[in-house]
Formats: structure tokens, sequence, C-alpha cells
């Protein structure tokens, strides 16, 4: 017998759609247990398609406050975004004998373009650009999306979320570790000896990396991290970049383009006397990621001898020599070592939580967001 979920995740760093097709059979859901290893699940099927170039820039300027014509562009660009889900949910059913209609539901986090959980004391909001409604029709399965939302109601963050996922799979009892995850922002979850989880976001990762060599380069990410092992750490620009009140916040706390975006990075560069080589500014930036994510981890998890770095930075060379320099004591290590893929720890996230949902299974926790109590997360749309 069989349990398959689809999980899609499109990050921060908008480089396109990643999608997996999970089992989750071996788990009893009467049990009400949340999985608790890899021996609970397998992923069976990975695929990933591009941002065209178009979506990707209409889903980047939404980002950025617009005209009256906004909202009307980011329907539209929801409408897009989800017949590209449906093209990746298409792919991973095609890699192997499974149909539509064995899937149980597909996890659609959908594009985030603004991030205000907290406005005057009070809850804001975590917005998506999605269209689950079309998702479902398309594809003939149901779609749980919307998955922030109600954690922000209840107080919280709604983000992130992907740390009672890390508990779930990369736990062990009696064991302190941690998971670092490299998107567009990154986000380190601390997973104590006793149980307990934490987490948060740390700041940027490679939402300025990937900016700032496509301005410089043309090209859409730093591949290993090469371009910024070619230049030198300013010190000045350095100081000034970590001169940003997010990175001294107590947690809970999260972050996204709302704040370091290319106005943030402009400011910081107009604070300096004279131009920098291009080059010496990446590797700046890769600093700026490493140091902020090692303090997260010397600060929060200082027991922590293994941190499992997941997302695309974790297939940036230069920023995990970084980070092994900076954390001289702990094993910096890829989830592969762990029998996930860095770059299906996401999607496979939010299949568990729509596998979650479906089994009114809490899906947040609220050490990490902050949220008042566990809450069910996301919203059900039916085939």
């Amino acid at each position: 017998m069989t349990e398959l979920f689809v999980g899609l995740m499109s990050g921060t760093s908008l480089d396109g759609v990643d999608g997996v097709l999970v089992d989750f059979a071996a788990e009893d859901p009467s049990g009400r247990q949340a999985p608790s290893g890899l021996g609970t699940m397998k992923v069976l099927a990975h695929a990933h398609h591009p941002f065209p170039e178009a979506l990707r820039d209409e889903l980047l300027a939404l980002n950025t406050p617009g005209g009256n014509d906004e909202l009307h562009r980011a329907q539209l660009a929801g409408n897009a975004l989800a017949r590209l889900y449906s093209h990746v949910v298409a792919e991973l059913c095609a890699t192997g004998p499974w149909e539509p209609a064995q899937i149980i539901a597909i996890g659609a986090h959908g594009q985030t373009v603004r991030h205000q959980p907290r406005i005057d004391g009070q809850p804001g909001y975590s917005l998506q650009i999605n269209s689950p409604a079309l998702l479902a029709e398309l594809t003939g399965i149901g779609v749980v999306a919307d998955f922030r939302s109600r954690d922000v109601a209840a107080g919280g963050q709604g983000a992130p979320l992907v740390p009672a996922f890390h508990r779930a799979l990369f736990g062990r009892p009696g064991e302190a570790g941690a998971v670092l995850n490299l998107g567009g922002i990154s986000n380190l979850t601390v997973l104590a000896a006793d149980g307990q989880t934490r987490g948060f976001d740390c700041g940027p990762a490679n939402v300025l990396l990937d900016l700032w060599c496509q301005q410089n380069t043309g090209q859409p990410f730093d591949r290993h991290g090469d371009w910024a092992a070619s230049g030198q750490v300013q010190t000045r620009l350095l100081d000034l970049l970590l001169d940003e009140p997010y990175f001294t916040l107590p947690p809970p706390k999260s972050t996204g383009r709302d704040l370091f975006n290319a106005d943030w990075l402009a400011a910081k560069l107009r604070q300096l006397d004279g131009s920098l080589r291009a080059d010496n500014v990446q590797a700046t930036l890769c600093e700026l990621t490493a140091l902020t994510c090692a303090n997260a981890v010397l600060t929060q998890a200082p027991t922590a001898k293994k941190l499992l770095v997941c997302g695309g930075g974790a297939l940036n060379r230069h920023l995990m020599q970084r980070l092994a320099q900076h954390l001289p004591r702990v094993a910096v290590q890829p989830t592969d070592i762990r029998g996930l893929p860095a770059m299906q720890v996401e999607a496979t996230a939010f299949a568990w939580l729509a596998w979650a949902h479906v089994h009114k299974l809490h899906g947040n926790l609220p050490a990490v967001t902050g949220a008042e109590g566990p809450r069910v997360l996301g919203a059900f749309y039916p085939g």
C-alpha cells in the first residue's frame, strides 16, 4: 500500500520549481505521530523546472510595490506558476508507474512576494503568489496551499516552517545537531539533544549572491562560488553589511526580500568611498552569509557537532568552505549523507506538511515561529 504526496517549492532565490513524489506509507496515521526518520518515508522521484525568464522577471517585479495593476499582474503570475507546477507534477508521474489518481495531495508552497508577519505588534501577513484551485483543475489532484497564514494568524512568524520536518527526518535521540537551509534566505534549525527544536531565519543567502552575479556577469548564479572565490573580502563593506539590526534580533524571527534586496545592498555600497571590484563584492556577500550563519550556530547551537546543509547554497563549494572555516569544531556536510539530497529537502518538507494537513496533525512549532500554539497548516482544494 502506498500513501503518495507531491511537494512543490519555488523559493526566494527564484531559480525555479523543485518537485518531489514521496511515499509516506510506512507511517500509521492513527498513531498521530509525525515521521521520525528516513525509514518512514521514501522519495520516489524528483524534478526541477527553471522559471521561464518572463515569469521570473514578473515574480521579481512583484516583490517591489508598484502601481494599481499589481493585483492583476499577481493573479496572472499565480496562474502561470500553477501551470509550471502542473508540468512538474506531470514529469514526476512520468518517471514511474504512478497515476495522478494515486496521489493523495500536492503540497504547493507558492512564491513569496511579501512577508510582514507582525505589523504594529499585531498579526500581519505572509503573501505567496499561487493558484491552488487552478493547479487542482490542471492535475486532478487535491492541493494543500497557504501554509503560512494560520501560524501568522496565531501570532507567529509563519516562518520558518521546515524545522518540524528537519526534526522528524534528521533528529537523533540524545544527539545535538543543526540543519542549515541555504536558499534565497538562510534559516537554521537547532536540534537539541533533549528533543527540543528551535529555528529562525539567519539572513540573506542566495538572494544577494544571485542578484549581484546577475547584475555583473549576466549569469543566473555563481556556480560553485568560483567567482566569489576569485575575489577578496572587503572588511569595511562587510562591517557595513553586518550593521543591520535584523542580525541582532533574538528569535523568533524571519525575513525575506522585503528587507534584503537590491535597494538594501545599493544603500550599503553608497556608504563607501570609491568603487569596489565586482568580484570583491561577491566575495564579501558570500562571507556575510557564511559569518551570519556560523554565528547563529555558535550562539544558538553551541553543542552541535554536525551541521547538515541543504538548499542551493549546499552546492556552493566556496560558501561551504567558508562555513567550515568559521566552524572548526563542527562537521559541515550536505544532507546527502543522511539520505536526502540537498536540493530535495524543502520540496519534501512541503509534501510532509501536506501529509500532516490531511491527517490533521499540526505542522508548526510554536517554539520556532512564536505562535500561540500548534496549528494544522494550509487550506485544501479538492482535485
